[in-house]
């Protein structure tokens, strides 16, 4: 890892860890972790799609799979939950490798491959509600036992440190992948896949690895969510919405980026709490929904003025800046 990302790592890492002790409502603290589990999930997405180009539309299977594997090797298996999240994040990982095994050995891309995740995705969410094993459509209740040696903590920020520590190995790992052998053939597949394969780049084995540690890093997402919520049903673990946050924080971040997940979940999810808190106050409930069609006209225009994300806009205004004040400097 190089220095110009190791530094803005750290201090990103430093700025969020400090939130807590200036910010003590127990809302933002919330917020602030829902949004760092969502960008985790955002940055396995972005390994595979943002950096293979291997759009998925059903992550929900990934996240799904980590999350209910937490709550069931604790409740069924009474497995100490430390110990459960690797295997959790092992079980996400291998689901990955099985569905890309299926999809790309029969040479899916594009918008096929797309619909194969989703589809995959509703199977585990049908699956996972007429499952007496998973609780069916009551759900899972992970008990309540409020002890660090059950990653249960009384002080809430202990959790927010716990979930900003997967969020910062994350974005070490994107980092290590985006300077490494893997990482330029995987961009080499996302350019061009058949040019790719006719300068010799294994582009089954590739994609096979992206959408195994994709997948591995989303079902750690899944396992904190159910940590933190103690409670699951398969809307919950396995519903669109963890597929569409997931997609769409890297695109409104910086897809293929190393902070566009992280920048995206944050912006994305304080805009909608934003316009909720706003119109919902400004209409007192007289139009519900409102505030999602504003977010989703916002959406819009955020991809349409912005196609690269909001790091390519900071991007740009940077090097518009530079030749200005260059021009200030010359007699």
């Amino acid at each position: 890892m190089t220095g110009s990302v190791r530094l803005p790592i750290l201090l990103a890492v430093i700025v969020l860890a400090l939130l807590p002790l200036g910010a003590t409502s127990n809302t933002l603290l919330n917020f602030m972790t829902f949004a760092l589990i969502v960008a985790l999930a955002a940055q396995g997405w972005n390994l595979l799609g943002g950096y293979g180009g291997q759009f998925s539309f059903g992550h929900a299977a990934f996240f799904g799979t980590g999350a209910y594997a937490m709550g069931l090797l604790q409740v069924r298996f009474g497995l100490n939950p430390w110990a459960a999240m690797p295997v959790a994040m092992l079980l996400g990982a291998a689901v990955g490798w099985a569905i890309g095994f299926l999809a790309f050995r029969a040479r899916l891309r594009g918008a096929y491959f797309a619909l194969v995740t989703l589809a995959f995705a509703e199977v585990f969410r049908i699956l996972a509600n007429a499952w007496a094993f998973t609780g069916a459509a009551a759900g899972l209740l992970v008990p309540l036992r409020l002890q660090a040696a059950n990653m249960q903590f009384e002080d809430k920020r202990l959790f927010y440190w716990l979930v900003l520590a997967f969020v910062a190995s994350a974005l070490v790992l994107t980092a290590e992948l985006a300077r490494s052998r893997f990482g330029a053939r995987l961009v080499a597949l996302r350019e061009n896949e058949d040019a790719a394969r006719a300068l010799g780049v294994d582009t089954l084995r590739v994609k096979l690895a992206a959408i195994t540690l994709s997948a591995g890093v989303t079902a750690a997402a899944g396992g904190l969510y159910a940590q933190k919520s103690l409670y699951l049903d398969a809307a919950i673990a396995y519903g669109p919405w963890i597929s569409v946050d997931a997609l769409l924080a890297p695109i409104v971040g910086g897809l293929g980026t190393v902070f566009g997940p992280l920048i995206g979940a944050l912006a994305l999810l304080g805009l909608g709490e934003i316009s909720k808190m706003a119109l919902g106050n400004l209409f007192g409930g007289a139009l519900p929904g409102i505030d999602l069609i504003v977010f989703g006209i916002l959406l819009i225009l955020a991809v349409a003025f912005a196609p690269r994300g909001l790091l390519g806009l900071f991007d740009g205004l940077v090097r518009r800046a530079k030749p200005a004040q260059g021009g200030e400097a010359t007699p």
